[in-house]
């Protein structure tokens, strides 16, 4: 919003919108235009006389009188405002809004944008405006005025874009009106000092571009980087401008001798087309550049087709691809499969006899369109079909799964500080996967994203009682990082008072996955720490100096490993169930005087019960020492048994038997009886199972045999 100049050495890209916009506006003249007042009533002002050319030029119906009263109301309140650089402030909101209508929003959009700063820098009020002009535009100013300082302090900023976010949850419109004015603002910076400069770029590059970027906005994400570039980066940007300016004055052009020949093809097929040569910005040819090296000329630029339908889009491929050399290794099909930012496009490439590859990107008018503007492109969003009733609720097409996310999200976290950091971090994540559930719905997810993001976005905080998942039909781990097209099935535990694991905190992507993980912790905080929860349903020991003691058995004697009440008594643990403190157990008399102790819920207790046979009371007695029985589940991979077998040596554990069955479809379960130092060793003994590559579950054994 507001208050920065017009700064001459400010660099922007060498074409794109702002080379056309600068062509087309002076803020100097706008300014002597605002100062001279409004037009008489009902003519339109010659200040918004740009304005109104551009938005007749994407909707030749459009009503302007909105934008008259909007300007009248805009200039009369920031009249006697300055800029920074000594411009009437009424250049700004003329410039934001020659911006929007340039990229082709609608009346109201461009409506609100004259408005933007009004409330916030005049003393008009949000109700005024509402009156005079309705409460969409008063829902679009409201949305992008910033929160005072004074009442906010340090949390004005994150919480001025907390509150943005939420207005665009509502109508995305908000968010166009606010990248149009960090646009301006960012190209008139140069007369701040430079330290607020590359605050205001941080922000930029941080929050700003990824939101344009996923808006779909590339008009203004790419001018947007390239001014950051320039601020924050200012050697790599002047060398950047070297070698475009260098490139620029060769004699032999291998895009424009492309583009002529793709012409010749297209023209011979008899397919209408317009080929476009398109030079890259800035920060992509230093990408380019970092990743390639030494540039050649087909490197700065690619070729943009421009067709009708979307069936001349394969058209235009297969002509190009039987005429002309593919790289075939080049081509993607985002027309089929649109990006989330609503971009299509065909991409591929083809490669000249000197061995530079030119890339061609192949779309509709339509598409292209929507791929330089994204949302603003779809005009009003909101304004219902003349076949639909009207009801109080909004269906936005536009709010694509990243918005609802972080919507989600951020109404769980704690603090300013908190959403601000976890919001950079979220934005960071700049592509999305597409997962499926069983029952035909998808779940949107960052790339990177694991079965515990999954179960965080499908059930909320209900997630806590997730116990394990599918991927693709095979049990994974809930660490499992999911790919493009994965289909999940998360398995719910059944207990209410199911409890997050702290381990979970590693492999949550999302934020609203870690938000609420640290939230339960927070809550609870000792129950990580005084009694570590079991994964994956292992019941977990808590640190102790108790044995095994058997109460009411006469004829008990001492045996190996426990302590006993009776001396008389012999004592066994069951292999079947290898119960380890504090399991809840119970005993059963068995041949010789001996007595079996079963964990209480293994089957051969339901069994033995069953049957008539008593339980004898036991308890643990004072020693730690403990033996246990895991299994662990393993595909199928070269020297998987000594990392499994060494990891459980790092862990103290001494293996006293183990068996390995045959692998089937490129599986194996090992089955492991370990005796451990003390029994609080073992979740950390099933964690560093789990960390073995290949190994994608561990669990207590649940295989039952005969009791003698």
């Amino acid at each position: 919003m507001s208050a920065e100049a017009t700064n001459p050495a400010t660099p922007g890209p060498v074409t794109g919108p702002a080379a056309r916009w600068r062509a087309r506006i002076d803020l100097r003249r706008l300014g002597r235009a605002a100062l001279l007042g409004p037009a008489a009533r009902d003519r339109l002002p010659d200040a918004i006389g740009h304005v109104a050319e551009a938005h007749r030029a994407h909707h030749p119906d459009a009503d302007l009188e909105p934008l008259r009263r909007a300007y009248v109301l805009a200039e009369s309140s920031h009249r006697g405002q300055m800029r920074k650089s000594g411009e009437p402030y009424i250049t700004h909101p003329l410039a934001v809004t020659l911006i929007l209508a340039e990229l082709g929003a609608e009346t109201t959009t461009l409506t609100a944008s004259l408005l933007h700063d009004t409330v916030e820098e005049t003393e008009v009020t949000l109700d005024q405006v509402g009156e005079q002009f309705g409460a969409e535009v008063r829902y679009l100013v409201d949305g992008v005025t910033k929160l005072e300082k004074v009442d906010y302090g340090a949390a004005a900023e994150p919480e001025t874009f907390r509150k943005m976010l939420v207005a665009t949850g509502s109508d995305v419109r908000v968010m166009s009106i606010k990248l149009a004015d960090r646009l301006h603002n960012m190209r008139t910076l140069g007369v701040m000092r430079p330290e607020k400069q590359a605050r205001i770029a941080k922000v930029t590059r941080d929050v700003l571009i990824p939101l344009a970027e996923r808006l779909g906005v590339q008009a203004l994400k790419t001018e947007l980087e390239d001014l950051v570039f320039a601020i924050l980066h200012p050697e790599e940007y002047e060398h950047t401008r070297e070698l475009i300016v260098d490139n620029a004055s060769r004699a032999d052009d291998p895009l424009a001798e492309v583009a002529d020949e793709m012409r010749t093809v297209l023209r011979d097929a008899d397919i209408q087309a317009e080929v476009l040569i398109r030079p890259r910005h800035f920060v992509s040819v230093h990408r380019v550049a970092r990743k390639r090296g030494r540039l050649r000329g087909a490197d700065f630029g690619r070729l943009l087709v421009l067709v009708g339908e979307d069936a001349d889009c394969y058209g235009v491929l297969g002509e190009l691809h039987t005429c002309m050399t593919p790289v075939v290794s080049e081509f993607k099909d985002f027309i089929a499969v649109p990006k989330f930012n609503l971009y299509q496009s065909l991409h591929t490439a083809v490669a000249r006899e000197d061995g530079q590859v030119v890339e061609v990107l192949i779309r509709t008018h339509q598409m292209h369109k929507v791929a330089e503007a994204g949302v603003i492109a779809l005009g009003n969003p909101y304004a219902p079909s003349s076949d639909e009733p009207v009801d109080g609720e909004r269906a936005d097409p536009t709010r694509p799964g990243w918005l609802s996310r972080l919507l989600d999200w951020q109404e769980a976290a704690p603090d300013p500080d908190t959403f601000w950091s976890t919001l950079r971090e979220d934005l960071a994540q700049d592509r999305e996967i597409t997962v499926f559930r069983p029952d035909g719905g998808t779940l949107g997810l960052p790339e990177g994203a694991s079965c515990v993001d999954a179960a965080y976005a499908q059930y909320g905080e209900d997630a806590h009682a997730c116990i394990g998942a599918r991927v693709n039909g095979r049990l994974a781990t809930l660490s499992t990082v999911l790919r493009d097209g994965d289909t999940v099935q998360l398995l719910m535990g059944q207990d209410p008072a199911s409890e997050p694991s702290r381990e979970w905190l590693e492999h949550a992507h999302t934020p609203a996955a870690r938000i609420a993980i640290q939230r339960w912790l927070a809550s609870h905080p000792s129950a990580e720490d005084a009694d570590p929860r079991p994964e994956d349903g292992a019941t977990t020991p808590r640190p102790t100096t108790e044995a095994l003691s058997l109460e009411g058995s006469p004829t008990a004697r001492p045996a190996a490993n426990v302590v006993v009440d009776q001396p008389d008594a012999t004592v066994r643990l069951a292999g079947c169930c290898t119960p380890v403190p504090p399991d809840g157990i119970t005993g059963f008399a068995v041949r010789g005087g001996a007595v079996t102790v079963h964990r209480v819920e293994c089957a051969a207790v339901s069994r033995m019960k069953s049957t008539g046979r008593p339980e004898i009371p036991v308890h643990w007695g004072d020693t730690s020492e403990c033996r246990v029985t895991l299994v662990a589940e393993s595909f199928v991979r070269p020297h998987l048994l000594a990392d499994l077998t060494e990891a459980m040596a790092l862990e103290g554990a001494e293996i006293v038997s183990a068996t390995v069955e045959p692998p089937t479809q490129q599986r194996v379960r090992h089955t492991y009886t370990l005796q451990l130092p003390d029994a609080a060793h073992l979740p950390a003994l099933m964690r560093a199972m789990r960390n073995v590559a290949g190994v994608y579950d561990v669990a207590r054994t649940q295989t039952q045999p005969g009791v003698s």
